[in-house]
């Protein structure tokens, strides 16, 4: 999610984790590591040969783009409801969303029959339009970050919040099917925003038994592969993570196994040890959050063979399939 601003400090030293859905996800590791090779083997052949380890889960770190040079009609565009967005630059200019009254759909019987989940897409198509409100500081809990990001975009202008948008109509088509309420912090229905604080406030004002960001990186090219982010246990002044850092970690191990399995994609090669886990300290919509929460960065804009799987609408599919069948086995226990 190329965060450059409103939630980014580089990561600091991260402890050994341990657990039964860590050896869950270990276990499935290896098969996504085959997968894995034979992109190497096969994939296209842009994505460099940087080094560099730098998530840019905010603004303003190397790799991203607050507006890449023409890329402004590619942000404004709104994917379909259906997640039929083919990732090709658009022609029209951001219009609200496609299926304005979808989150307002009475949930489908199910096992997930009274159970609220809020998805946050990550950015909004408008934000670049709307810099100075986006750039005004707002409270994280622990100081003061910018209220958003425009987010980060791939090299030929496909944006994240075009992405994430996608995605998040995606998950809650299948999560309406098991039953969930859904609920969304943005859905193209407004001009910009919301601000990362009042992301968290929505998914607490809810009550909401899960919530996840969904995001996808703009690191350097090489680096590749996905990662969740789980709340580190903060308590200092208007933050306290501590009642939900075990099940944001159980949510997050769920959903990345499921991952892997759903997508074939391996955990990030540059965050995480190879865990495909991340914890922070330094996000605001995960240091206000009240209610079990987790960010998903689905891959690396920034490296071509990545973006060609962002891109595409069939993985997309898939990436929507996996974070949903976490959630699942998350709220069944």
């Amino acid at each position: 999610m190329s965060y450059v601003g409103p939630d980014f400090d580089p990561p600091g030293p991260r402890r050994s984790r341990r657990g039964p859905m860590t050896v869950a996800v270990a276990a499935l590791v290896p098969g996504a590591l085959v997968g894995w090779l034979v992109w190497q083997a096969v994939g296209d052949s842009g994505g460099g040969g940087s080094t560099s380890a730098t998530s840019t889960t905010s603004a303003g770190t190397p790799g991203s783009s607050s507006a890449a040079p023409g890329s402004a009609s590619a942000a404004a565009r709104t994917p379909s409801a259906s997640g039929t967005d083919d990732g090709k630059p658009p022609s029209s200019t951001f219009s609200g969303p496609a299926t304005p009254a979808a989150s307002d759909l009475p949930a489908a019987a199910g096992p997930l029959k009274g159970k609220v989940v809020v998805i946050d897409p990550g950015h909004n198509p408008g934000n670049f339009q709307h810099s100075a409100d986006i750039n005004r500081k707002v409270n994280i809990g622990t100081n003061w970050k910018e209220c958003d990001t425009t987010g980060t975009s791939t090299n030929a202008g496909y944006t994240e919040a075009r992405f994430t948008l996608d995605v998040a109509r995606r998950l809650r088509t299948l999560l309406q099917q098991e039953g969930a309420t859904v609920k969304f912090t943005q859905d193209g229905d407004r001009s910009w925003g919301p601000c990362v604080d009042e992301r968290a406030r929505i998914g607490n004002d809810a009550h909401a038994d899960a919530v996840v960001s969904i995001h996808a990186d703009g690191s350097a090219a090489g680096n590749r592969g996905f990662h969740v982010i789980l709340p580190a246990s903060v308590h200092s002044g208007t933050a306290d993570t501590r009642a939900i850092v075990a099940p944001s970690r159980d949510l997050g191990e769920r959903i990345a196994g499921n991952f892997v399995r759903d997508t074939g994609s391996a955990p990030s090669n540059y965050i995480g040890g190879g865990t495909g886990l991340d914890v922070r300290s330094d996000l605001g919509g995960l240091n206000l959050s009240t209610v079990p929460k987790v960010f998903i960065e689905c891959g690396n804009m920034r490296d071509s063979k990545d973006a060609a799987l962002l891109t595409s609408g069939p993985w997309r599919q898939k990436a929507a399939r996996g974070i949903s069948e976490g959630i699942v086995s998350f709220l069944r226990g």
